[in-house]
């Protein structure tokens, strides 16, 4: 994967086919403090202890369609080839926490990419889940969540067209406005 984004896609919809239907997505930054935190929470169905130990072995899936499972050894290689650090928690029944941590001005670090389309191609994929994104720059925030757009809406779909572009056009303008 070519961006975190792309990690952070790859994560979210792992955590929606566990049954997940809350997943929260903190990204954390500081250009003075030289790092980027990346943590996605789920109320999925979580994993035991035995397979949690073997999670990012790139051999180890529940997947039935291939025998390979490579998001999250990816996740955590992107993480520690930065200078960074990776952790997984979980809990049988309540869900998960991925915490990876980044040296942000690492040569290595992989570019955060668009995660306005990210979370536009999540909430059009699993309408059923709240999704909460939350992105803090050197001390400036942003928060979207689904539940609070779908108050708004009333009867309106989440995932229809205009909704959707609308979405995209908020975070974009959100992640500007933090970035400034």
């Amino acid at each position: 994967m070519t961006e975190l984004s792309l990690h952070i896609l790859d994560i979210v919809k792992n955590s929606t086919k566990a049954g997940a239907s809350v997943v929260e997505i903190e990204i954390l930054e500081s250009a003075a403090e030289n790092y980027i935190t990346i943590t996605i929470t789920d109320n999925g169905c979580g994993m035991d202890e035995d397979f949690l130990k073997q999670v990012t072995d790139p051999f180890k899936t529940t997947r039935t369609t291939r025998k390979v499972g490579m998001g999250l050894s990816l996740f955590k290689e992107a993480a520690l080839l930065t200078g960074g650090s990776f952790d997984i928690k979980s809990q049988q029944g309540k869900g998960t926490v991925v915490t990876a941590s980044f040296v942000r001005d690492s040569i290595d670090r992989q570019p955060l990419g668009d995660m306005a389309s990210t979370l536009v191609t999540l909430v059009s994929g699993s309408e059923d889940t709240e999704f909460i994104y939350t992105h803090t720059f050197d001390g400036n925030s942003f928060e979207f969540s689904t539940v609070e757009v779908k108050n708004i809406l009333g009867d309106v779909q989440i995932t229809s067209p205009e909704i959707l572009a609308w979405i995209n056009g908020y975070i974009g303008e959100g992640l500007d406005e933090i970035y400034k």
